[in-house]
């Protein structure tokens, strides 16, 4: 009986095996043997790849080698975009981009008010493009010279530096070059005296006030020097000199930035205290003599307007509207003077983040041109010759209708013969 199963065990082995081979001759694979012949010990690779053609399915060593390509460009693209998304970050910190677009704006503002009539895009374009590579520039070595004082202050501790996502040498390379290509861009593209200007900005800013903040509180006024220059420089490009009518944007930016920064150096002083910073606030305890600096330097502003009037620089509606804007800076100013507290300055800072802008678009929008100050004059002296041709004309008439005196009558009329006195008209 043993023997028997064995028998029919072989047999049905044997008739397996043949069924298999003579179905792989034919090419013909059942779905349900499909899974048999690839794992049957006896079956090659050759053999399993060349079946494998035969059903129309592709290589698998061909899907894995596009499979891996694919995935190894997508890797190196994300690292890219990963590379280029942290320094492109790590650059705007360093540039402060958002203050050196505020620089860009005033020098702007300088260039379209010394443009006269008619106002040069493409140089306007070229001026802002320089400024903006030379502010960041300054910018950047003011955090490099500034490492140490940022890392223990919680506003700054997350800089590139002293976070340590840039290192010095690379934000030095960064600075200088960035920094010559704008002064150099000014140079070809606007004139020298707008370069000029530009680099002794960036020194000004980079090797005088930034050391200046740790030695003594007139850093302050020094740092008001340097914001004024912007729309000088821009005035000096478009012009390609420095006038008188020029100083009215810079003096408003000198003046502008004490309040601006009392109220700052007040809310911070705590954090400047603890970076080293030798700010005006830290030496008053009371903080009066801040806020009556920074109210004069408010009061100061309001014959800007008037100014730009006289100076044929804008028209009669700027002088009302900077008063204006003047005396509601003033307001907040005098406000935080009689109750120093931390709302009071927010507030004053807050109104001289407001002034800035609205006063550059009123200068801006009320601006006149020489060719309208040239009309607008000749239209006086027009109106002055014409005033004083209607005097004479009033003064003839009135001479000609005077009556002779009685005199005269009596001395021709009765008695000819007597000369007659020198006041009868012939």
């Amino acid at each position: 009986m043993w023997r028997n199963s064995i028998g029919f065990s072989s047999k049905i082995l044997v008739s397996h095996n043949s069924y298999l081979s003579s179905s792989a001759a034919n090419g013909v694979v059942r779905p349900l043997l499909l899974s048999h012949s690839y794992s049957h010990p006896c079956s090659s690779s050759t053999s399993s790849s060349s079946e494998s053609i035969k059903l129309g399915f592709p290589r698998s060593d061909g899907i894995q080698g596009v499979s891996a390509t694919v995935v190894d460009l997508s890797s190196k693209a994300r690292e890219a975009v990963d590379f280029a998304s942290h320094y492109g970050r790590c650059y705007w910190e360093l540039s402060k981009a958002r203050l050196s677009m505020l620089v860009v704006a005033t020098s702007g503002t300088g260039f379209v008010l010394g443009s006269g009539s008619a106002v040069d895009m493409a140089g306007l374009c070229w001026t802002c493009a320089g400024t903006m590579m030379v502010a960041a520039s300054a910018n950047s070595l003011n955090q490099v010279f500034e490492k140490e004082n940022d890392a223990k202050m919680k506003r700054t501790m997350q800089r590139p530096l002293p976070s340590g996502r840039l290192t010095i040498s690379h934000a030095v390379t960064w600075a200088s070059t960035v920094g010559l290509a704008g002064t150099a861009l000014l140079a070809s593209k606007a004139n020298v005296l707008a370069a000029g200007l530009a680099a002794s900005n960036l020194v000004l800013y980079a090797f005088v006030y930034t050391p200046l903040k740790q030695i003594h509180p007139v850093n302050t006024w020094v740092g008001a020097i340097v914001g004024a220059i912007p729309p000088l420089l821009g005035w000096a490009a478009a012009s390609g000199q420095v006038s008188l009518n020029g100083m009215i944007l810079p003096a408003a930016l000198y003046f502008w930035q004490i309040p601006h920064f009392m109220a700052l150096a007040y809310l911070c002083r705590n954090d400047y205290a603890a970076g080293g910073f030798r700010m005006f606030s830290l030496a008053d305890a009371s903080g009066q003599r801040t806020a009556s600096v920074a109210l004069r330097n408010c009061l100061y502003l309001i014959p800007l307007g008037f100014l730009a009037y006289d100076w044929g620089l804008t028209s009669s509606w700027f002088c009302l509207e900077s008063t204006a804007l003047t005396l509601a800076i003033s307001a907040t100013a005098f406000s935080f003077y009689r109750d120093r507290t931390i709302q009071k300055a927010r507030k004053m800072f807050y109104a001289s983040l407001l002034y800035l802008p609205v006063f550059m678009s009123g200068i801006l929008f009320h601006r006149q041109s020489d060719e309208q100050t040239i009309a607008e004059d000749n239209l006086d002296s027009n109106l002055d010759l014409s005033s004083l041709q209607e005097t004479e004309t009033v003064k003839r008439k009135n001479k000609s209708k005077q009556a002779r005196p009685p005199v005269a009558y009596a001395s021709v009329a009765p008695f000819p013969f007597l000369p007659a006195p020198s006041y009868v008209a012939s």
